[in-house]
């Protein structure tokens, strides 16, 4: 069923790899790991792989924007052991810091980045220093929003320790509970993210509205924009996204006249006066498409280094300058290579948490302080990217919500699902955990370290299957005895600084990406560095299933929509009332759906009715032996003599 140049790509493709797997075998073990040098290798290792397949390159999957291209590093991570998995991370994580490479690209530290972020760190300080009446509201969508949540609590946290008045606020679609289950049929509601905003901002004279959108393509962040631009006497928009503006999403929103496009045209129309944006590159996600990893981090970094700098401004009675700014994203980029320094730590966890979901077992994080946030976090955004259970990955937090201090309150009464305080962990999961689950423990120095042991104990007298990640400062052994406890063990030491939280919460974010992502590409849930078992409940991932089935089929996108929409409706034959419905309607539809996407790989590679699909998946329960089982036969047909025919093109 492949073309001869689907099969001639492929073949460039997997050379491509060997020669990035050349190159990542010079990277050192964490016995010899030094950070700077890390950070040097990452970057020389992308640099010399893309002499041959630049995602920069304008002949490089030209169809996809940035954010949903496919990393030319990571083609073969599926097949990845886990310390090899560990290495193309960080591999991809480098790129975050790249500077300037003579393209089209704005980078993290471009001028034009920096200056933008200036400007708006002053805006924040004028705020800071004349509070009344004024607003710094974070909003996004799926990540964006849950990160929203995590920047401003931290900062509200940080003005009510200086006896302040807390300024900042959040909104991520879909209202609190998307905080921790997916809620992403609200992404696409334009009209529902200015009317949400419009309410949050009643009464202000001074609002500050930072929109996150990774791939500038969420509606309901769109709406926010499109209602700031209408309303410029209160309201300053500022856009963050890692996109071009030329690759802003272009299609119509649903019940709106405007693409996502022409509202961030009509944003540049007024750069500089009272609307800003912010979107270097940052490479594409390691998962094509997974903008939980760079994107989330990204996104922290820049509006931390923003709002950071602003508060030292308005509290030391000095003015936020570009040397401030840089030497806060430096400190990032020290995280990432402090961080990975203990790549092999990582990698016992990744496999450990692998096996653990490989033999129907569960991975629960226990965090203390904000580390608990991360851990939610990192632990909601695997149902939607990996069609997972929630109860695969779940997050429990010391304090439950008093200590998310989110603004609906306890959500308990809406399900399991939402039950995240340790007191939930022990009543409901500890009683059946034995040693084919896995338990990380995240902490830090200024957490309680006895409540921390006493829950370990807990936890050892059901499973030895107990492991621990622990941030400490320079000096400090408050955790020698919980180590005594646990299987494996990663202490990260820091030295003491101003900002040491946030570090803390982007090494943890980095290490529960690895975990989570890696321990699905070992259940399979991957193929090459698509997901390939994603739910599709938005238009963006409606659009991204079709792209993903065109990419590994070689056949037209009008085809694989069909085939998609077939798998949506479990039908062989589209009637049209199904055709003629709109996006919303077909993604209502697949969120009560499992699969979706498999299936329609399935029938596509084969040239099989559903019902044969699902059999096949039946006889291939993870879902990349599936892919390659079918791959393999498409293949097998395409070059037996005679049958060119039947060859797709």
């Amino acid at each position: 069923m492949f073309s001869v140049a689907v099969c001639v790509r492929a073949e460039r493709e997997r050379e491509q790899e060997r020669q990035t797997d050349r190159h990542l075998k010079h990277w050192p073990n964490s016995s010899s790991f030094d950070p700077q040098h890390s950070l040097t290798m990452a970057k020389r290792d992308f640099s010399e792989t893309s002499d041959t397949c630049s995602w920069e390159s304008p002949d490089y999957e030209p169809w996809f924007p940035v954010s949903e291209k496919s990393n030319p590093l990571t083609r073969d991570i599926d097949k990845a052991s886990p310390n090899h998995i560990v290495r193309l991370l960080a591999a991809c994580d480098a790129q975050m810091f790249q500077t300037d490479t003579g393209t089209i690209y704005q980078r993290l530290f471009s001028d034009s980045v920096v200056r933008t972020m200036l400007e708006v760190a002053r805006t924040v300080e004028q705020i800071l220093r004349d509070p009344e009446d004024s607003l710094i509201v974070l909003s996004g969508c799926g990540t964006s929003g849950r990160l929203a949540f995590l920047i401003a609590s931290r900062f509200n946290r940080s003005l009510r320790d200086r006896q302040q008045k807390t300024v900042y606020s959040y909104i991520i679609a879909g209202g609190d509970r998307a905080l921790l289950t997916s809620q992403e049929a609200s992404e696409d509601d334009p009209k529902l993210g200015m009317l949400t905003l419009e309410k949050l901002c009643e009464g202000k004279r001074h609002v500050l509205f930072i929109g996150i959108s990774c791939g500038l393509s969420a509606p309901f962040v769109a709406g926010q924009l499109d209602f700031c631009l209408k309303h410029p006497d209160i309201y300053t928009p500022v856009l963050v996204g890692f996109n071009p503006v030329t690759q802003a999403r272009e299609e119509t929103m649903p019940g709106y006249s405007l693409t996502f496009r022409e509202v961030v045209q009509r944003m540049e129309e007024r750069r500089g006066q009272r609307a800003s944006i912010i979107n270097p590159a940052v490479g594409p996600e390691a998962i094509s498409g997974s903008s939980r990893m760079k994107g989330g981090s990204a996104t922290k970094i820049l509006l931390e280094s923003i709002l950071a700098a602003a508060h030292t401004a308005a509290f030391t009675n000095t003015h936020v300058t570009r040397r401030v700014l840089l030497d806060m994203m430096r400190g990032y980029e020290r995280v990432y290579s402090v961080t990975y320094s203990h790549s092999d730590q990582i990698a016992t966890l990744l496999q450990t948490a692998g096996l653990s979901l490989q033999c129907g077992g569960r991975v629960c994080y226990l965090s203390w302080g904000s580390l608990g946030l991360v851990g939610l976090i990192d632990a909601s955004e695997c149902i939607p990217t990996f069609g997972a259970d929630y109860e695969d990955i779940r997050g429990f937090i010391s304090g439950g919500y008093q200590d998310m201090d989110n603004i609906e309150g306890d959500l308990t009464s809406l399900g399991s699902q939402f039950c995240v305080a340790h007191e939930d962990f022990v009543s409901l999961v500890l009683p059946a955990l034995s040693d084919r689950d896995t338990v990380l423990l995240l902490y830090t120095c200024h957490d309680d370290v006895g409540d921390v042991e006493k829950m370990a104990h807990r936890v050892r007298e059901k499973t030895s299957n107990l492991h621990s990640l622990y941030h400490g400062l320079e000096g400090d052994s408050a955790a020698d005895s919980i180590a005594l406890l646990c299987s494996s063990v990663l202490n990260i030491t820091w030295p003491s600084s101003s900002t040491v939280h946030m570090q803390w919460e982007l090494s943890s974010k980095l290490v529960l990406n690895a975990v989570s992502t890696g321990s699905h590409i070992l259940k399979g849930k991957i193929y090459r560095n698509h997901m390939v078992d994603l739910q599709v409940t938005n238009s963006k991932l409606y659009h991204r299933a079709i792209h993903i089935l065109q990419k590994l089929s070689g056949v037209s996108l009008t085809q694989c929509e069909e085939a998609l929409l077939k798998a949506i409706y479990n039908v062989e034959q589209l009637p049209e009332d199904i055709t003629s419905a709109g996006v919303t309607t077909h993604t209502l539809t697949a969120s009560r759906r499992n699969r979706v996407v498999p299936l329609a790989l399935v029938c596509l590679l084969i040239g099989c009715s559903l019902s044969e699909a699902e059999s096949r998946l039946e006889s291939h329960p993870v879902v990349r032996d599936a892919v390659e089982a079918c791959l393999t036969s498409s293949q097998h047909l395409t070059s037996s003599p005679g049958d060119q025919t039947s060859t797709k093109q």
